[in-house]
């Protein structure tokens, strides 16, 4: 190893329990039997599984993983406990101390998924008996056992990753907070600005909780394509929501400084809603393309476990490429320089500020990032080649407009947002400088306009959103008389 990843802290020392000296023996006894009876307890378990054929069932299946999840959750830290009781040596390894911590997250959220794995099999016993077997079959099982261990060692390494960046001093930032410089407008303009941004921001929160009460309400747009919509709306408003306040706020405040850990958590945000819009866009163009190349089929391929299961993906998806790229910009250096040009926590700025080499983190951009963008891109003008294939098929004028009727709002949505998103990427690529007036009115486009419109976009160009804005409004009309 390098001298220079090492801690200066090579050990920390356990202070135990706070109970006095003379009750040590008494307690020693005390977690040594509570310890032995969860060994031998859940090892009976196990066995008994094992060896009755009768109990080779999903629930005794999922009792026996979390029997071992047990056994091996009491051990990370019981045992350590137990032996600093007797010998009085509270010094505990600084590779155990983080060994320790990640096993103990690990097997924690393994417990927890196991049980959520035990209640949905209690859930299909119980409301579905007939179709039991069906669903609970022994692939499904192993399935949900394997997520559950991947989700948890993925969480575990993520703190524990954290966690050893933080006790490794010597690769701290000298940097406690950055800059944000804000818009480059003269400051009599900056109320005018502010106006206008605030109305925006307050437009676009209430144009898209309005259409995710509307989904909510009126039973006939209860359909998968106003199901992703309603998450596209929710992820508008967080997206909006991570940039926009805290640029209000230094414009009214003149406070342009923002914390180190502040600044990565936004640009987490960012990126992670970013994705998602991208992903919920794609799972909409698929189905647009179900709609109307399959209809006959529609019910049956778009039922509501695939449309969770692709939001669910999607939000997976999104949080891994955002961690990614947050992971390594926590690596980074920042060592003078603390000013961004930019009114939020840009990913591009904050490398161009660092005193380390970024040659990775530019390449992580270029890759996984413009997979991202690029991926879902490609699925959506494949759907909508073979949705254009399919019209084109249609003998009369009016199954074309109604085709093109339930994909306009979608279509709108996709060009405004992939062209300021592909300008952002472009900026970044073709840019030198720090900075530059493109690229911040570019993400200005990207951040506050594109949102800004989405709301407007399905509501005045679709017949049932408009339909059931009105049902909405006679409903108010008439209850208020």
């Amino acid at each position: 190893m390098r001298r220079e990843n090492q801690s200066r802290v090579s050990q920390f020392l356990l202070l135990g329990l706070p109970i006095l000296p003379e009750q040590q023996g008494m307690f020693f006894t005390l977690f040594l039997g509570m310890y032995l009876t969860t060994v031998l307890g859940n090892l009976l378990i196990m066995l008994l599984i094992r060896l009755d054929s009768r109990l080779h069932t999903p629930m005794y299946f999922f009792l026996s993983h979390l029997a071992l999840t047990d056994i091996s959750f009491s051990s990370v830290t019981a045992p350590k406990m137990l032996m600093n009781m007797q010998t009085q040596n509270q010094s505990i390894s600084y590779a155990g101390c983080i060994s320790q911590v990640y096993f103990f997250l690990m097997l924690g959220c393994l417990d927890s998924f196991l049980l959520t794995s035990m209640a949905y099999d209690r859930y299909v016993a119980i409301c579905h008996p007939l179709h039991y077997i069906t669903i609970m079959s022994q692939r499904l099982c192993l399935l949900l056992v394997i997520v559950s261990w991947v989700l948890s060692s993925a969480n575990a390494l993520l703190h524990t990753l954290l966690l050893a960046r933080i006790m490794r001093r010597e690769n701290q930032s000298s940097v406690s907070q950055f800059l944000l410089l804000g818009l480059p407008i003269l400051p009599e303009q900056q109320g005018v600005f502010f106006a206008l941004f605030l109305g925006m921001y307050l437009t676009t929160v209430l144009g898209n909780l309005l259409i995710m009460l509307l989904i909510r309400l009126d039973s006939r747009l209860h359909t998968p394509m106003y199901f992703f919509l309603s998450h596209l709306a929710l992820t508008d408003v967080s997206f909006l929501s991570v940039t926009v306040p805290r640029m209000l706020i230094s414009m009214q405040s003149q406070d342009q400084s923002i914390p180190h850990a502040g600044c990565i958590t936004q640009m987490y945000f960012f990126i992670f809603f970013t994705d998602l819009d991208n992903f919920l866009l794609t799972s909409m163009a698929y189905d647009r393309y179900v709609a109307i190349c399959h209809p006959l089929q529609y019910t049956t391929i778009m039922r509501q476990g695939l449309c969770t299961l692709l939001v669910a993906v999607s939000c997976i998806l999104s949080c891994t490429n955002a961690f990614s790229h947050t992971l390594l910009l926590a690596q980074l250096s920042f060592c003078a320089d603390n000013t961004i040009p930019h009114f939020f926590c840009d990913l591009a700025a904050l490398l161009k500020l660092s005193c380390s080499d970024t040659s990775l983190n530019e390449l992580v951009i270029f890759t996984v990032g413009v997979a991202v963008i690029t991926l879902p891109l490609i699925c959506i003008l494949i759907s909508y080649g073979r949705i254009g294939a399919t019209i084109l098929k249609v003998p009369s004028t009016n199954g074309i407009c109604k085709a093109l009727s339930t994909c306009g709002s979608h279509l709108s949505v996709i060009s405004l947002h992939y062209c300021t998103i592909i300008g952002l990427y472009f900026f970044f690529f073709a840019s030198s400088s720090t900075s530059s007036n493109k690229n911040i009115i570019a993400s200005v486009m990207y951040t506050v306009v594109t949102p800004l419109l989405n709301p407007f976009i399905y509501s005045l160009r679709n017949r049932d959103m408009k339909g059931a804005l009105e049902r909405l409004f006679n409903t108010a009309t008439v209850s208020s008389q």
